[in-house]
């Protein structure tokens, strides 16, 4: 019987719920039940309290077996307590489980696993829950099944001795294999071993250690009895430092008993142990792939001069990494499904990756440090210097070319580089690399150091005490390298300031989502401050070298974030390069799109029309956004964009180029060079719900095959490395041969809806195919939903509240929860396909589009 055909997730919850049927609970309901259905129930809620332990915590909802026993403070029972607490020890149990029972069901909620709940076990706890790891190892005289915290320490230190055996290029030790004759000739248990005979009842000349077990043949099932007992001391020796299993030997006297001849057959047996040893699951840290070295023997046991029976002896030399006695046990939900790990899934769960190795600090990140370096002669000595003086051993060196320009202040030309310092036992540094000193540079070091620690407290979430030292730096300045503090009494903070090892991670995490953060467009939606994330691939854009890359063309699907990074560069060019907003030029195809920008307040916005009639005198860097869609009148915008960013006796502006030939909405000639080069690709869609992406990507894929005429085919082969996101629920509906009136009909009845659902016109926009079917449809629109409370339709208005009514073109760039697409339609049949991948894009939960008649005239 599966005991998973008997748990079932909840489909329609909010959270993660898992149904594990009728269950009996209370101390005394429980000790009446027979011992198959208790262990039968125990074994569900194991299951469900794991999977949901390492995904994320939910609820385990149960009917109560006796629906009579019924109490606000009704205990589970011991057994069931009990093996929940397993799972968190040596946390208390109340630390991730509440129960509760309402009517005749009871809940335990189950919050998510998780080591920071105490700094004192963070090192030691798996990073993972497991019903059963299934790993021995010896201890003394004992066989030890391993508890989650010496599995953690088990496995760290097998990784780290592999490590160093790599390093040291030898092979897995192998202390048993004999080496030394005179040392075989003094250990009694190599010379028993190399014997073909025993008396029965001789005293065997050693004990039970650390490298010897001795048990006795059970009678009643041998084969079982064989297979039990090499599945756990066979592992336990092999995991520890090898040793030798003596089956016939009474363990309290050392005596030889023996198998009955009768009973022990020898090839059987042997054929039986070597099956279930070369069985065991094994999993390697190194590339040799060695299998578990073993011999069997079986010695001849006598009696009085007659054949007795069999001793069975197998020696196992120490294994090379890990050996299993059964695969761990251990679950998660992954698609609303529970699913158990495999060994090397869980393997790699357990060990994970470690923030900083021991014993070093690292340079990060690796291509900007030998750019540096490489650059400013002595920088490296400088700062291998600067790690001798703080006399730490382990952590990380953050190089950033402006620790200010990440955390939004303005750079100072004269300083050639920061580095963070986070190092184990030591208080984290900011150190401010100068060409030579001027006034003011350890207030500018200073001024760093404190908006870094402010966000990464606000912003990352670091919850510990946090300080940050700055130290101000001039390179090949001789001895003195380091500029000394101004007059008066430093600060000294306590040594709980300094970063444990523990925490190192939990501050890394923290500087991660400073880095990475940016303010949300839902942020002048709902009033107040939302951060998003900015995707690794956005990041590694953002994070350019400006001086090295003042030209690019990027080139990023819908959804892919371009106009957010737009928005990032323009804060960067105005901090890296101490711009004025009005230095900075942001030019898009539509005035929507410009008034959002404007609205921004960080640079001028303008259109393209309006950037071929005016002169620009004081811009020195252009951001252009949407460039599939300009048109090539009144001259090149592209020759006057270059023009005014690579003007004469002065250095190099910026030009970046955002654009996206899947959302071309004309045919004519945009004025993009044929040769864009250099060039970076954004292709992970981060933005819409699946279903909604689903229809962008079916779309594109038709673009790609029925190329439009006025496209590079070259820029469509990007698709191929197309990254989907998914498990963002959405609903995209589409709906053919209706009647306007039906059209405006059904955006009025799905309003109501949304409007209950707690959504308002903020949330909503109404995307037509041109201006005059917003004149077309905005009466009947007003009229259909003017008995709905709260609801306003505005067309191209500058108030945020209210529901948009505009065309698709104009909309470009723009986004909204909920968009309804009326009849979408072009006469320009190659770019149709086009026209329905900018709508989609637009919407990122709901899409409705609405057809009157058959659907739109296509190639």
């Amino acid at each position: 019987m599966n005991i998973l055909d008997h748990l079932s997730l909840e489909p329609s919850s909010a959270d993660l719920v898992i149904n594990v049927g009728k269950v009996t609970l209370g101390e005394k309901n429980r000790e009446k039940l027979a011992a198959s259905q208790r262990e039968q129930e125990r074994n569900k809620i194991a299951i469900a309290a794991c999977s949901l332990l390492n995904s994320g915590g939910g609820v385990i909802c149960m009917e109560m077996a006796d629906k009579h026993y019924f109490s606000k403070n009704m205990e589970i029972g011991q057994d069931l307590e009990k093996c929940l607490g397993n799972f968190v020890d040596p946390f208390p149990f109340q630390n991730y489980f509440s129960t509760l029972s309402q009517g005749e069901y009871y809940f335990i909620f189950v919050k998510s696993w998780g080591n920071r709940d105490s700094l004192e076990h963070s090192s030691i706890i798996p990073r993972i829950c497991s019903q059963n790891v299934n790993l021995y190892e010896r201890s003394g005289t004992r066989t030890l099944n391993m508890s989650p915290s010496m599995v953690s320490n088990f496995l760290k230190n097998k990784k780290r001795e592999r490590a160093v055996k790599r390093a040291e290029n030898s092979p897995p030790k192998k202390v048993l294999k004999v080496v030394n004759l005179d040392l075989e000739e003094n250990d009694p248990v190599a010379l028993v071993f190399q014997k073909d005979s025993l008396e029965r009842e001789e005293v065997l000349p050693f004990s039970e250690s650390m490298l010897v077990e001795f048990k006795q043949f059970s009678t009643k099932n041998i084969i079982k009895y064989i297979k039990e007992t090499i599945s756990k001391y066979i592992p336990a020796f092999a995991n520890t430092e090898g040793g030798y299993l003596f089956i016939g030997v009474e363990d309290s006297t050392w005596k030889v008993k023996g198998g009955c001849k009768k009973i022990v057959k020898p090839d059987v047996l042997r054929k039986v142990i070597e099956k279930k040893i070369d069985d065991l699951p094994v999993e390697h840290f190194c590339s040799h792939r060695y299998p578990i070295k073993y011999k069997i023997k079986f010695l001849e046991v006598y009696d009085q001069g007659e054949l007795y029976g069999y001793v069975s002896v197998v020696r196992v030399e120490p294994f090379c990494c890990v050996v299993f006695s059964e695969e761990p046990v251990s679950w998660f939900v992954k698609d609303r499904h529970i699913n158990r790990l495999s060994t090397k899934e869980w393997m790699d769960m357990m060990l994970g990756a470690d923030s900083v190795s021991p014993g070093e600090i690292k340079y990060n990140p690796d291509s900007l440090c030998q750019e540096l370096f490489s650059e400013h002669e002595g920088l490296e000595e400088l700062m291998k210097e600067q790690m001798c003086k703080e006399e730490c051993s382990q952590g990380v060196l953050i190089f950033s070319r402006s620790w200010a320009v990440d955390v939004g202040l303005q750079k100072n030309q004269k300083v050639l580089c920061d580095a963070l310092l986070i190092a184990a036992n030591s208080f984290p540094v900011l150190y401010t690399v100068l060409r030579e000193p001027f006034p003011y540079g350890e207030d500018y070091s200073s001024c760093t150091a404190f908006t870094l620690k402010q966000k990464l407290v606000n912003t990352g979430g670091y919850t510990e005490r946090l300080c940050i030292i700055p130290r101000v730096l001039v390179l090949n300045s001789g001895r003195d390298s380091e500029i000394p503090r101004s007059p008066g009494q430093p600060i000294l903070y306590p040594s709980l300031y300094k970063v444990t090892k523990q925490e190192i991670t939990n501050l890394l995490q923290s500087l991660v989502i400073v880095l990475l953060s940016f303010r949300s467009f839902l942020s002048d939606l709902v009033g107040h401050e939302v951060l998003n994330l900015l995707t690794i691939e956005q990041y590694n854009v953002v994070s350019k070298n400006l001086h090295k890359s003042p030209k690019l063309f990027v080139h990023g699907f819908p959804g892919t974030g371009k106009t957010v990074i737009a928005m990032k560069m323009i804060e960067k060019i105005k901090n890296e390069f101490s711009c004025e907003k009005e230095e900075i030029l942001y030019i898009c195809e539509n005035q929507p799109l410009m008034n959002f920008m404007r609205k921004k307040d960080i640079c001028n916005a303008v259109t393209r029309k309006r950037f071929m009639l005016s002169t620009f005198k004081e811009v020195k860097h252009i951001i252009i956004d949407e460039a599939q869609n300009f048109r090539e009148e009144n001259g090149s915008w592209y020759d006057k964009a270059q023009e005014i960013t690579q003007k004469n006796g002065v250095s190099q502006g910026i030009l970046w180029i955002f654009l996206d030939y899947y959302q071309t909405s004309h045919a004519d000639n945009s004025g993009l060079p044929s040769f864009q080069y250099p060039q970076e690709w954004l292709t992970k869609f981060v933005r819409n719900a699946d279903p909604i992406a689903d229809f962008i990507k079916q779309n594109m894929e038709t673009i790609k095959t029925h190329l439009p005429i006025n496209i590079p085919s070259g820029s469509l082969r990007m698709l191929d490395k197309a990254c989907w996101s998914s498990g963002v629920p959405g609903v995209c509906e589409i709906r053919k041969n209706l009647t306007r009136q039906q059209i405006v009909a059904r955006v009025a009845e799905e309003c109501k809806k949304l409007f209950q659902m707690g959504y308002s016109s903020k949330n909503i926009a109404i995307l037509v195919s041109t201006l005059k079917d917003i004149e077309d449809y905005e009466k009947l629109l007003n009229q259909a939903t003017k008995k709905i409370r709260g609801l306003k339709i505005c067309f191209n208005s500058e108030e945020s509240n209210c529901i948009v009514l505009d065309s698709i073109r104009r909309f470009s760039g723009l986004e909204r929860n909920i968009v309804f697409g009326l009849n979408p339609q072009t006469e320009v049949l190659d770019v149709s396909y086009n026209l329905l991948v900018c709508l989609a894009s637009r919407a990122l939960t709901h899409l409705y589009i609405l057809y009157e008649g058959n659907g739109m005239v296509k190639f």
